[in-house]
């Protein structure tokens, strides 16, 4: 198993919460374990090496009194806004066609959600998923239908394609060959948990999906329960990987019904990765990772195979973490 990595930023950040008397109350009905930390510990998880500047921002708004929601959203925009990655908005890579589609969910402590799927010529898909919650009776939106939303919502066109995606495009059709890369530096869905000093718990997840995938095809990502899930009154999880191993088991609602049960966040995760290792005969190329968090700011991580890490931000610490593993190569 891997060890922390070892680069910790030093920052000022704001003062622990404490448990209110209403998640007291909600003790008696979903006791937590006895190992687990029940002081309130405003926190923010992401995925991968990206989720570093996408915690920075988060943090920013967590330590202002800001909310969960604000803080994930905020955070998972400046990734998406990024055009050096290539798996999550501006920049990202694109289907077969050349044509970059992105997918985003996200979710608050209500249980309210949205989602965009198949949605091109938009940078911030997790903005319109986010206004899909707020301004419509829906929950997903996609495609043609998507766009149009967000344009009505004053969200600007944006072409999505960099000329060094466009590049990587036509090397990948000399030889069309359709295989999927596992634990490749910013490949890969940016899923983002916070805790607020509210003890409100929020999530978001966005991705341009697998390089070079099928037109029309949709992952894990935007799917609420497979890529993202959230109950305010146990905790959040969120995948990252091949969505369609996700999808199979409803891997984040799965981690959340283990922590409602009585599993710390880290004995979920590896709980569900289990399930999915167990689902599949063949785990060559099939990566995923799990992130959950629960209401009291614990965390959890697991992944299939190694190098899969996160970032993990709260009062006095910044820092990359890499997750526990089943396999190494």
């Amino acid at each position: 198993m891997k060890t922390r990595r070892n680069f910790i930023k030093s920052s000022a950040f704001g003062a622990m919460g404490v448990i209110t008397t209403s998640a007291c109350s909600s003790e008696k009905n979903n006791p937590p374990r006895a190992t687990e930390n029940l002081v309130r510990k405003p926190t923010v998880i992401s995925t991968w090496n990206h989720g570093m500047q996408s915690n920075e921002a988060s943090w920013k708004i967590i330590e202002s009194n800001g909310t969960a929601l604000d803080a994930v959203e905020s955070g998972v925009r400046v990734v998406e806004s990024d055009p050096t990655g290539h798996s999550v908005g501006i920049g990202g890579a694109p289907d077969r066609d050349g044509k970059v589609t992105l997918d985003a969910c996200i979710m608050n402590h209500q249980n309210k959600c949205g989602a965009v799927a198949f949605l091109e010529n938009i940078e911030n898909p997790v903005t319109v998923a986010r206004k899909v919650m707020e301004e419509t009776p829906h929950v997903m939106l996609v495609g043609e239908g998507a766009y149009r939303f967000a344009r009505e919502q004053g969200i600007p066109h944006q072409n999505l394609l960099t000329a060094e995606s466009e590049k990587m495009w036509k090397e990948w059709l000399k030889t069309s060959q359709y295989e999927p890369e596992i634990n490749v530096e910013n490949h890969d869905t940016i899923g983002a948990l916070a805790l607020d000093r509210f003890g409100n718990l929020a999530g978001a997840c966005t991705t341009s999906g697998m390089a070079y995938k099928m037109r029309g095809r949709v992952g894990d990502s935007p799917i609420i329960g497979a890529g993202l899930f959230v109950d305010n009154e146990v905790g959040a999880a969120c995948a990252t990987g091949l969505g369609e191993a996700i999808v199979r088991v409803a891997g984040s609602a799965v981690a959340v019904e283990l922590m409602r049960a009585g599993k710390s966040p880290q004995d979920a995760c590896e709980e569900v990765i289990n399930r999915i290792m167990e689902k599949h005969d063949d785990l060559e190329n099939i990566q995923v990772g799990l992130l959950a968090l629960d209401k009291f700011g614990n965390v959890g991580a697991h992944s299939i195979y190694e190098n899969f890490n996160y970032a993990l931000t709260r009062q006095d610490r910044h820092e990359l973490v890499d997750s526990p593993f089943k396999i190494s190569y």
